[in-house]
């Protein structure tokens, strides 16, 4: 067979009918011919037409079964067929169509019109294989384009995340600690069913990866104050309290430049409220129980267990117990009780990733 041109299956009882369709066939295309439907299954096994004319009336088997056979069978369903027969009802048509065959053409034909027809309708197939063939790799495009730019995203994050971690050089680590701490909380409340409704429909990627911004707002803070190797004073700590509001205000002209919007919204959510308690008694806002939405609960926990149990400059680092006992102590009071007894219930967690 000749590489370069496309196979064409003709087959028909008349084996006269075939010689002629062969001959005027052979020009343009490889051409295999079949005496009867059962011949045509035999070709197929090592051979895929880029068309088959496929006669209907025909002993044993006739083309509206053949047709049925082939479109019932996954290698050969989307082989074109094209009806050769002398019928010309248009009843007998219509059935032709609906079983599948892309066209019907009555004997005794035009040599030169079924050329045109053949060739007419292999080119509608091969553009729609070319059309297949790029939307799959249009959706495969789209998919490493969206991978990239959510790997671009998330090393954007991380930098400025590390870059707040350099300029507040005593609490090293404390972003990924604190992302831990969250993961386990939130994998436990699913668990228990605990907020079940508020954490339904989460994006628990996309929450870990904002949660690393929660301190962004520290950019903002003096260095005297921030790398102060001492405790606070009352108006220094005043500063720093600012680092939530500081951070809130970041993201939201961060909002102002792109479209984005769940990522920042959690991200802000995190930055502005993680610093409120329980009692209403903590900042920016001095938001009181459910009024602090769940992220910044959540991220309270996260966040004081990482402090307690890490080494500052004016303090050594807490055992696991102490920083768990503090943390039950503040139930209640700095902290949502619901979250504390999740957090307790699995406090050998936190230990174990911290090791």
């Amino acid at each position: 067979m000749e590489s370069d041109k496309k196979l064409v299956i003709l087959v028909d009882d008349n084996l006269a009918n075939l010689k002629i369709g062969n001959n005027f066939l052979e020009e343009k295309y490889t051409v295999a011919t079949a005496p009867s439907a059962a011949k045509m299954f035999n070709l197929l096994k090592n051979n895929t037409p880029a068309i088959i004319l496929l006669d209907i009336e025909m002993p044993e088997m006739n083309g509206y079964e053949a047709i049925k056979l082939l479109k019932s069978n996954p290698e050969t369903k989307d082989i074109p067929v094209i009806f050769l027969t002398a019928k010309n009802e248009s009843e007998d048509e219509l059935e032709g169509l609906s079983l599948g065959a892309i066209d019907y053409i009555t004997k005794p034909f035009n040599p030169a019109l079924l050329l045109k027809r053949i060739e007419v309708h292999l080119l509608v197939e091969g553009q729609r294989e070319e059309l297949q063939y790029f939307n799959e790799n249009l959706q495969k495009m789209v998919e490493e384009k969206t991978q990239s730019i959510l790997e671009m995203q998330n090393a954007l994050l991380k930098t400025m995340a590390e870059l707040v971690e350099c300029r507040d050089d005593i609490t090293g680590g404390h972003i990924e600690r604190t992302q831990r701490g969250i993961k386990i909380l939130l994998e436990e409340l699913e668990k228990s069913g605990v907020y079940s409704e508020e954490t339904k429909g989460w994006d628990i990627d996309l929450l870990l990866q904002s949660s690393q911004l929660h301190d962004v707002g520290k950019i903002s803070i003096s260095d005297n104050i921030l790398k102060k190797p001492g405790s606070l004073t009352s108006d220094e700590f005043n500063e720093m309290k600012k680092h939530a509001s500081f951070g809130e205000q970041i993201i939201e002209k961060i909002e102002t430049l792109t479209k984005e919007s769940d990522f920042l919204n959690y991200a802000k959510i995190f930055a502005a409220s993680h610093h409120e308690r329980w009692d209403g008694s903590g900042y920016p806002r001095g938001l009181k129980g459910n009024e602090i939405p769940l992220f910044g609960r959540i991220m309270a926990i996260a966040d004081v267990y990482d402090a307690l149990t890490s080494v500052r400059p004016y303090k050594k680092a807490f055992p696991h117990e102490e920083a768990v006992r503090i943390i039950t102590e503040n139930s209640g009071t700095q902290f949502d009780p619901a979250l504390v007894e999740v957090f307790v219930k699995n406090a050998g967690r936190f230990m174990a990733d911290s090791d």
